[in-house]
C-alpha cells in the first residue's frame, strides 16, 4: 500500500493537467491513523463527486467493544458517528475553492430514524467510513493544491473529531447506544405479552409540518387511555408507561383533525428506532406491520386474490391475477395478499386512503346490489378470520362507517389529539341497534370460509439478453422517496409510506437489481428469491450487491419493501 506521502507526491505532478488526470490517484493510502481509500474519482468537476471511503479498526479509533456487540447497539453507533462526520464536514464543505462541485465534501444525512448505512460500517474490528467529495478543479484543469488542502488539512480534522473515541461526547453516544438497546427490548416484550405496538405517554407525534419530519413544537403530549396502560421495565431507563395495543383488531376512530391519523403514522413508523429528541422514540411497532393502502394504476402480476375477489364478469382467473392497471380495490387486495406472503403480522389501514368498495358495503347498498352480482369480498368480511387464522392484527382509522364496530376487539377514540377507549360503551350501543340481527348476518363470513392462498409463486429471469457473466449490470437510478428505476424499467415506491429515507430507495434498486439478475430463475418462489437477497446482505453487505466499489448513499430498507418492490417491477 502506498503512503500520504507519494500521493501529495503525485498530486504535485499533476496539478493544471487535464481533470482525467486525478485517475492515477485512486486507490488506497495509508496516512498512519487510517487509510483512505479513493474508490471512484469522477469524469469532470461538473459530474458526479468521487467516491472516498476512510477505514481504521476499532481498537486504534479506541471504540468500547461492548457498543458493536449486539446489532442493535452497532447500527445505533454507526448512526451517531455519521451524524458527527456530517457535522464536521458542514466546516469544511466548499472551503476548497474552483468550478463545478469543487470542494463538496459530503455524507448521508440522518433523518428521525436510526437506519443501517452504507456511510458507516462496524464490521470485524473495523470501521468504514463513505462519502463523496467534489475534486477542485480551474475550468477542466486540475487544482491540485485544493484537494490538498482537503485530503491533508480538512479530512484528518474531521477523521480525528468523529471518529476518535477519545474526542466524542461520551455522555451523548452512551445515550444513544442505551436508547437503541431499550427499543429493542420493548419490542420484544411486546412480541412475548402479546402486543402490536405501543405508544409512550409523553410521546410527541404531530410533526413540524408536512415536508419535515422534526416533532411540532407545543402539540399535545400523548397520555394512555387508563384501561389500555402498560408498563414494562427496560434495561437502561427503567419502567415505561404506555398504550399498549394488543394483538386483534382496533379501530381508532374520532372528528377530523382530532390526531387519528397523526396516531397511525406514528405507530407505522414504530418499525424503526428513532433518535433522541424525536419524540416518538418510545412508539415501538410490531417489525412486521406493512401500512396497505390503495394504489390506483400500479401493476399486479400472479396474485391469488380470491380471498376479496371472485366471478369477475369477464371470467378472469383472481388466483393468479394479473393486470398492468389495477383499479382501487383491486390493488388494495393484492397488497392484502402479497403483504401476507411477506410475512407481515400486522397490517395498517387509513380508510382516507383505501377503497371505499373494498373496505366495506353498508346494508342499503348490499340490498339493491346483491352479492352474487358483487365480486368484491370487503375486507371487513375478511378481518377476522386474518386474525384468527392467521394471526394477522390489524389497526384501523375509521371515521365515515359504524360497520367495523362490531368486528373491532378495541376502540380507540382520538378527541383533540387525546386517546380514550370507548369499547364497552360502542358495544353497547351495538347491542341495542333495532337492526343488529341484520348487521351482524350482513356482515358475517359467508359459509363457503376460504383459506389464506399457498405461497407458491414464481418469477420468470428477467436478464433477457444480458451477457451470461453479468459484468453488464442495470443502471440503477433513484428519485427520492417517489421511485427508482433499473435500466429504462421505473419502479414506483411513492405509496410505500414506510419508506423513510430516499437512500433507502436507492438500496431497493440494488437488492432488486441483484435478484433480478442473479436470484431470479423461474424456479425459485418469489418468498426464496427475497430470502437470497436477505441472506446475501446478511452474510456479505453491501458489497455483494455494488460493485465494482460500495457508495455512501445507501440504507437498508425492511424485508417488507423488497418484496414490495418485486412485486411492482414491470419488466
Amino acid at each position: 500500500m502506498k503512503t500520504s506521502s507519494e500521493l501529495r507526491t503525485i498530486l504535485k505532478s499533476i496539478d493544471h493537467k487535464s481533470y482525467p488526470a486525478y485517475k492515477t490517484i485512486a486507490g488506497e493510502w495509508n496516512f498512519q491513523k487510517y487509510i483512505l481509500g479513493i474508490d471512484h474519482v469522477q469524469g469532470d468537476p461538473f459530474a458526479s463527486p468521487s467516491s472516498l471511503r476512510i477505514e481504521l479498526s476499532c481498537q486504534a479509533a479506541g471504540i468500547p467493544e461492548m457498543y458493536f456487540e449486539k446489532s442493535c447497539a452497532r447500527i445505533a453507533l454507526q448512526d451517531f458517528l455519521t451524524r458527527q462526520f456530517a457535522k464536521q464536514f458542514e466546516q469544511f464543505n466548499f472551503k476548497a475553492k474552483g468550478s463545478g462541485k469543487s470542494g463538496l465534501l459530503a455524507i448521508s444525512r440522518c433523518g428521525q430514524e436510526v437506519l443501517e448505512r452504507s456511510a458507516c460500517k462496524i464490521e470485524k474490528g473495523k470501521l468504514i467510513v463513505r462519502f463523496y467529495t467534489g475534486f477542485p478543479a480551474f475550468g477542466r484543469t486540475i487544482n491540485a493544491g485544493e484537494l490538498d488542502k482537503i485530503l491533508f488539512d480538512f479530512l484528518p480534522k474531521c477523521v480525528e473529531s468523529s471518529l476518535f473515541y477519545k474526542n466524542l461526547d461520551k455522555k451523548k453516544l452512551e445515550k444513544a447506544i442505551f436508547l437503541a438497546e431499550d427499543q429493542e427490548e420493548l419490542r420484544k416484550l411486546l412480541k412475548k405479552e402479546g402486543f402490536v405496538a405501543f405508544v409512550a405517554n409523553g410521546s410527541i407525534l404531530p410533526r413540524k409540518s408536512g415536508v419535515s419530519e422534526l416533532p411540532l413544537v407545543g402539540s399535545v403530549p400523548f397520555t394512555s387511555p387508563v384501561s389500555m396502560e402498560q408498563a414494562f421495565i427496560l434495561p437502561h431507563c427503567g419502567e415505561i408507561k404506555g398504550m399498549g395495543i394488543p394483538c386483534g383488531v382496533t379501530l381508532i376512530v374520532g372528528g377530523g383533525y382530532h390526531g387519528k391519523s397523526t396516531l397511525l403514522e406514528a405507530i407505522q413508523s414504530g418499525v424503526y428506532n428513532h433518535i433522541i429528541g424525536d419524540g416518538r422514540e418510545y412508539v415501538v411497532t410490531d417489525n412486521t406491520a406493512v401500512k396497505l393502502r390503495a394504489e390506483d394504476g400500479r401493476s399486479v402480476r400472479n396474485v391469488n386474490i380470491s380471498l376479496f375477489i371472485n366471478d369477475l364478469p369477464d371470467k378472469k382467473d383472481t388466483t393468479s391475477f394479473t393486470t398492468a392497471d389495477a383499479s382501487g380495490s383491486t390493488s388494495q387486495a393484492a397488497g392484502v395478499i402479497e403483504s401476507i406472503e411477506a410475512g407481515a403480522k400486522l397490517f395498517l389501514i387509513d380508510e382516507d386512503t383505501s377503497a371505499t368498495n373494498f373496505m366495506v358495503r353498508d346494508e342499503f347498498m348490499q340490498q339493491v346490489i346483491v352479492r352474487e352480482k358483487e365480486p368484491i369480498t370487503p375486507y371487513i368480511e375478511r378481518v377476522r378470520d386474518l386474525y384468527e387464522k392467521a394471526g394477522i392484527s390489524t389497526i384501523m382509522v375509521a371515521g365515515s362507517s359504524g360497520a367495523f364496530f362490531h368486528i373491532a376487539d378495541h376502540i380507540l377514540l382520538m378527541d383533540c389529539y387525546h386517546a380514550e377507549e370507548i369499547t364497552i360503551k360502542v358495544k353497547e350501543l351495538c347491542k341495542e341497534r333495532t337492526d343488529f340481527k341484520l348487521r351482524a348476518h350482513t356482515f358475517a363470513l359467508p359459509e363457503n370460509k376460504r383459506v389464506l392462498p399457498v405461497f407458491c409463486r414464481t418469477e420468470k429471469n428477467h436478464r433477457g439478453e444480458r451477457q451470461s457473466n453479468h459484468k453488464e449490470h442495470m443502471k440503477v437510478k433513484a428519485n427520492g422517496l417517489e421511485s427508482f428505476s433499473l435500466d429504462k424499467e421505473t419502479v414506483i415506491v411513492r405509496y410505500l409510506e414506510q419508506l423513510v429515507d430516499s437512500e433507502q430507495t436507492t438500496a431497493l434498486g440494488y437488492l432488486l437489481r441483484f435478484g433480478l439478475e442473479q436470484v431470479l430463475d423461474g424456479r425459485r418462489t418469489v418468498q426464496e428469491v427475497v430470502k437470497v437477497i436477505m441472506d446475501t446482505m446478511e452474510r456479505k453487505g453491501w458489497e455483494a450487491f455494488c460493485s465494482p466499489y460500495v457508495p455512501c448513499g445507501l440504507a437498508m430498507p425492511r424485508e417488507q419493501e423488497v418484496y414490495a418492490c418485486l412485486n411492482r417491477f414491470r419488466g
